[in-house]
């Protein structure tokens, strides 16, 4: 689809991660379909930026499969690849299995209250049918034990792969999330329970109830 008319200025001052993850929304979002050419120019207007933070924005999603640059050619939005959603979804899960069995037993009332409250979030947002609140919602579960660790290395990792595997759940929870609801239930209460062994296989199950086949196309 061509940029959107209307214009969604970012304030100038926001930093690079801003403009990167607009983008990278209306990638996951289907705003930018695969295929579709990408101009810096045209996304910097959109954007109401200038073309450097916009440059820098395509590289990195890039290097997470988000799009295919051409050298000298074109930048585009790759298709939704079998193969390659399926390594980000191992690599995903094996973080996120990490980071809970690292946490587990440390993460306080605060945190567990905080996880039950995005779960409940999730399951409103999936009713409603608001994929991109329960793709938010599902972050957010996912994030606070990533959070309370603080393996910047891990997050690193995390911030280079979600973004494909992003794309596949939207597709999921567009076609029925009610599953994940309680799967979130089960890990927060292993977790709270401080099963470090049961709350680390379940947050590495989750994201293998994820088909990668699921998100293909073409």
């Amino acid at each position: 689809m061509p940029i959107p008319s209307d214009r969604s200025a970012v304030d100038r001052s926001l930093l690079r991660d801003d403009v990167y993850r607009r983008l990278r929304d209306a990638i996951v979002d289907g705003t930018f379909l695969p295929g579709e050419q990408l101009k810096d120019g045209e996304l910097a207007e959109w954007l109401g930026v200038s073309r450097t933070p916009v440059r820098e924005a395509l590289l990195r999603l890039g290097s997470s499969g988000l799009v295919v640059a051409l050298p000298g050619r074109s930048t585009r939005v790759s298709t939704v690849d079998a193969p390659a959603v399926r390594d980000a979804r191992d690599v995903i899960a094996a973080m996120h299995e990490l980071a809970v069995r690292q946490t587990t037993g440390r993460l306080g009332h605060d945190d567990l209250e905080r996880m039950r409250d995005a779960n409940r979030r999730f399951a409103e947002a999936v009713d409603a049918g608001d994929i991109g609140a329960a793709l938010d919602a599902d972050e957010e579960i996912h994030r606070i034990p990533v959070t309370a660790l603080g393996n910047h290395a891990l997050e690193a990792v995390l911030d280079q792969f979600d973004p494909l595997v992003r794309r596949a759940e939207r597709l999921r929870f567009s076609m029925d999330g009610h599953a994940s609801v309680e799967l979130h239930t089960q890990l927060i209460e292993l977790i709270a329970a401080g099963d470090v062994q049961g709350a680390a296989s379940a947050a590495f199950d989750i994201w293998h109830t994820l088909p990668a086949e699921q998100g293909a196309e073409g």
